[in-house]
C-alpha cells in the first residue's frame, strides 16, 4: 500500500538518497511470529492467555521496554528483567528458524549488486543480531546507544558509521516507534507495517510512504537503479501451496464482477493469511476431476466491498458450465502482481480485475511460472490432514 500519491508524484516531491538503513525484526525477518509463539508459552506459565494485545506498543522497542509493556497489558506479577530472561531463553533456540519476509532478499541483493551502502539499525541486542544475521557491513544494535526508539539515537549512530549525513539516508521500518525515530533523526522513511490490519495509516502517518510489503518498493522513486525482474508483469516469488474443498463463491464475483471465485475454508489457508501480504498473485489451480488451470488470486480485505475478515479469493481463468462446490481445489501461488487497492467505482474495480487476469494469462505462459503447471501437487489428492488444516 503506497501513500495516496503515485510513484511519479512521490518521486517529484521526495529528495533522493544515497544510503539505506534497514530495521531487522519485522522488516527483513519474520521474528514477530516467533516472538508471539514464545510469549504464548510464557504467559501460559503465568496463568494468562496470549491474545496479541498491545502489539503496536511493543514493536520497535528494546527488550526490557517491550517486556514492561507486556507486564502492563497482562497484569503479570514479575519484573521486566525477569520476564525478558524467561522469554529470551526460549527465543534463542528459535531465532535460527526466522524466515525472511517477502521481497527482503530481492531488495538486498539489488542494492548490493549496485553498490548501495546499507546498514542495520535494530532495537535487538547485538548478541541476538549476530544469531539472526550472517553478515552486514554496518550494524547498530539497541544496546549500542543510550536511548531506544522512538528516540533518534540508533539512526544517528547508523549514519555516523556510514559516514553520511542523516538526510541522505532512507530508513525502511515496520514499527511506529521506528518511523518516529527515523524522522526525528532527519531521515526519510518507508513504513512496511508488520502487523496486518485493514488500514495502518493512522499509526504510520509520519512516514513518507507506506507499503504493504517490500515487494512494492520502487527504488527509482528514491534515486536508486530500478528493479527489472518482473516477468510478464509479475514478480517471481517462493511458491506457496494450499488446498481444500470449495465451500462458497461464484456469487458476488459472478454477478457483479464477471469473475467467479472459488473460495476455500479459512482453516485451509490460515497460516498463509498470517504470513503473506495483501495483494494480487498469480498461479495454478488444480481440480482432480477437471484439470489444471491458470488463476489470479487476491489476498486481503477487498476494500471496495469492505470485507470484515482477511480472505483469499482465487479466480480460476476458465469458463465452467457449472459450479463445483465440495470438490478439492489445490493452488500453487508463484508470482506477485500488485498491492491491494481501493477503487472509487465498480467499473474501475472490474477493469482492474480483468487486467490482472490478462497479466496472469500472459505471465503464466513464461518460465519459471509455466513450469509449475506440471507440479504433481495440483493433481494428487491432498492428505486428510492438509485438507482440513
Amino acid at each position: 500500500m503506497a501513500a495516496d500519491d503515485s510513484d511519479a508524484q512521490l518521486s517529484a516531491k521526495i529528495a533522493h538518497v544515497s544510503h539505506i538503513v534497514f530495521d531487522l525484526d519485522g522488516t527483513l525477518l519474520d521474528t514477530e511470529s516467533i516472538a508471539d509463539e514464545v510469549l504464548a508459552i510464557v504467559l501460559t506459565r503465568h496463568g494468562k492467555v496470549w491474545d496479541g494485545r498491545g502489539a503496536q506498543n511493543r514493536m520497535g522497542k528494546r527488550p526490557l521496554e517491550a517486556a514492561a509493556a507486556v507486564i502492563q497489558d497482562y497484569g503479570l506479577a514479575c519484573t521486566p528483567l525477569e520476564l525478558n530472561l524467561e522469554v529470551l531463553e526460549l527465543l534463542q533456540e528459535r531465532w535460527k528458524n526466522a524466515r525472511t519476509l517477502p521481497g527482503a532478499v530481492r531488495l538486498i541483493k539489488h542494492f548490493y549488486s549496485h553498490g548501495i551502502p546499507m546498514a542495520i539499525a535494530s532495537s535487538s541486542p547485538a548478541r541476538n543480531i549476530k544469531i539472526k544475521l550472517c553478515h552486514q557491513e554496518v550494524v547498530v544494535a539497541g544496546d549500542m546507544v543510550e536511548n531506544g526508539k522512538p528516540a533518534p539515537d540508533i539512526f544517528l549512530e547508523a549514519a555516523s558509521r556510514l559516514n553520511v549525513e542523516p538526510i541522505k539516508c532512507l530508513v525502511i521500518e515496520d514499527a511506529p516507534a521506528g518511523v518516529l525515530a527515523a524522522k526525528a533523526a532527519g531521515m526519510q522513511v518507508v513504513a512496511v507495517p508488520s502487523i496486518p490490519s485493514k488500514d495502518a495509516r493512522p499509526q504510520y502517518s509520519s512516514a513518507d510512504v507506506i507499503y504493504s510489503s517490500l515487494l512494492d518498493f520502487q527504488p527509482e522513486v528514491w534515486g536508486f537503479p530500478s528493479l527489472n525482474d518482473r516477468i510478464g508483469g509479475a514478480i517471481p516469488i517462493e511458491p506457496w501451496y494450499m488446498g481444500g474443498p470449495v465451500i462458497k463463491g461464484f456469487g458476488r464475483g459472478s454477478k457483479l464482477l464477471g469473475t467467479p471465485t472459488a473460495n476455500l475454508p479459512t482453516s485451509a489457508f490460515s497460516n498463509h493469511l498470517a504470513s503473506h501480504v495483501c495483494g494480487i498473485y498469480i498461479g495454478w489451480a488444480g481440480l482432480a476431476n477437471r484439470g489444471v488451470y491458470k488463476m489470479v488470486m487476491s489476498v486481503g480485505w477487498n476494500p471496495y466491498f469492505d470485507n470484515k475478515e482477511k480472505a483469499v479469493e482465487p479466480w480460476i481463468l476458465h469458463d465452467f458450465s457449472e459450479d463445483f462446490y465440495g470438490e478439492e481445489l489445490r493452488l500453487i501461488v508463484v508470482g506477485y502482481v500488485r498491492p491491494e487497492a481501493n477503487f472509487t467505482t465498480l467499473e474501475d474495480l472490474v477493469e482492474r480485475i480483468h487486467e490482472d487476469g490478462r497479466v496472469a494469462k500472459a505471465a503464466l505462459d513464461m518460465n519459471p511460472f509455466s513450469d509449475y503447471a506440471e507440479d504433481s501437487y495440483l493433481t494428487t489428492p491432498l492428505p486428510v490432514s492438509m485438507s482440513s488444516n
